[in-house]
């Protein structure tokens, strides 16, 4: 079994940089990772947020589309809790149309960011929001499917390009709708890896088969930061630690530099909690991120490994997508 090898990126506007700098490095490292063979090249939303600039997705999957040719470009994802489904199916109808067979849907329940946000965000919603999700998923597949006879509301464009739909999950609600509704499911392990297991066992089990999708797909969100030294790895990987322990602080800000080690910006209990969100992280050498690789296979069944990698020197995370794609050619 060798798994499809995916990237997800956040844009992450870096300590001393831009958020301009930021989207030019997203349409560098995508037309990079077409180069290496990369499947997709997902962006996610975030709102309200120093550290991330992708918070207008489907705009920059157009640019980004736009600026390859062969890679898939997609929304790792887009928290539809935040909009209308037919704003949705009528963006990413436009871009199907504009790039056929190359856009992918991903969709989350989470607001992506925080209360006061999300009400800016869709002020007419209230708390209990959520529970229309599967709803909404039913109303967006419905715009983007074939025009049914009668239909009064279309997305134009959009009807008709059945753009491939995702659910996205960091527990076991979205493994179970999407087994439910028979597609693909993506699970964001990468920050919430406690019920990755379950959640792929409850998928798997349950799963209906559809007609675009006879099994079940799953894909596993991974950091993987690969360095020519488990050493220079394990530097870059401080930028990720110190804003997963700015999270646990209620700080938020960009990308932090990398740091020559960590003891002495945490407490024990904070490197715990820290180390408990990263720990489906696989950091080393090409060697060491081979072995890694291969024991997440052997215990996850992934389909497909997504892969973040939130890394401040940008050359560095070109670098490391680089040797990653070598890893696993290998």
């Amino acid at each position: 079994m060798h798994p499809r090898l995916s990237i997800l990126d956040l844009a992450p506007i870096v300590e001393g940089g831009t958020a301009a700098q930021a989207l030019h490095d997203s349409i560098a490292l995508a037309q990079h990772a077409e180069r290496l063979g990369y499947t997709r090249y997902w962006v996610a939303e975030h709102h309200n947020m120093d550290g991330v600039a992708s918070s207008a997705t489907a705009v920059l999957i157009g640019q980004i589309a736009a600026a390859t040719s062969t890679i898939r470009v997609g929304s790792g994802g887009i928290m539809l809790p935040n909009h209308a489904p037919l704003t949705i199916a009528e963006q990413f109808g436009t871009l199907a149309t504009l790039f056929p067979g190359r856009i992918d849907l991903g969709l989350g329940r989470a607001p992506g960011t925080d209360g006061p946000t999300m009400r800016a965000l869709r002020r007419h919603l209230s708390t209990a929001h959520e529970d229309r999700f599967p709803e909404d998923v039913l109303e967006l597949t419905a715009y983007l499917a074939p025009e049914q006879e009668g239909q009064v509301v279309r997305a134009i464009p959009g009807q008709g390009t059945e753009v491939p739909i995702w659910l996205l999950g960091s527990s076991l609600y979205g493994a179970q709708l999407a087994a439910y509704l028979g597609l693909p499911f993506a699970f964001a392990s990468h920050f919430a890896p406690a019920m990755l297991m379950q959640a792929l066992e409850m998928y798997r089990e349950q799963y209906r088969p559809s007609a675009r999708h006879p099994r079940p797909y799953a894909a596993v969100g991974l950091n993987v930061i690969v360095a020519d030294t488990d050493a220079q790895a394990q530097r870059l990987f401080t930028s990720l630690q110190q804003r997963f322990l700015g999270m646990q602080r209620g700080q938020r800000g960009p990308l932090p530099r990398p740091v020559d080690q960590m003891a002495d910006l945490w407490t024990a209990g904070e490197q715990l909690a820290v180390e408990r969100m990263l720990s489906e992280s696989i950091v080393g050498s090409p060697r060491t991120v081979r072995e890694g690789l291969a024991a997440t296979l052997e215990r996850t069944g992934a389909d497909e490994f997504i892969v973040a990698c939130a890394v401040h020197d940008s050359a560095a995370r070109r670098r490391s997508y680089e040797l990653l794609s070598g890893v696993m050619a290998g």
